[in-house]
């Protein structure tokens, strides 16, 4: 699978928006963890293997898609670029608003008689 890129066709858009160029980038398997996990420090291939709970092979390719989409870098470990940062703090009001949708989603506990 070929890293996305905008203006060529992507999962669910033949016309490559950007919107729909990230969409398929983070929807990709792991991809949205690698960024999690990289929210701090940097960390070595080992540990973001270990924290993302991933295997080598799948982990080489999201650090490969993510560093050619500019959103991760490697130096002195891996970590966000200001690209990557951007996009954590433009995903928060998305993150805030699942929080309030999936509170409201969860079935309610029965009571007794």
């Amino acid at each position: 699978m070929t890293t996305p890129k905008v203006g060529r066709a992507v999962r669910g858009s033949r016309t490559g928006r950007p919107i729909m160029v990230a969409l398929d980038l983070l929807g990709r398997r792991g991809a949205l963890r690698v960024l999690w996990e990289l929210r701090g420090e940097p960390l070595t291939f080992r540990a973001l293997q270990e924290a993302a709970a991933t295997n080598p092979a799948l982990l080489n390719t999201r650090l490969a898609e993510l560093r050619e989409a500019g959103l991760v870098d490697h130096d002195g470990g891996y970590h966000l670029t200001p690209e990557g940062r951007a996009l954590l703090a433009a995903m928060q009001p998305l993150s805030a608003w699942a929080e309030r949708w999936g509170l409201r989603r969860r079935p309610q506990a029965k009571r007794g008689p």
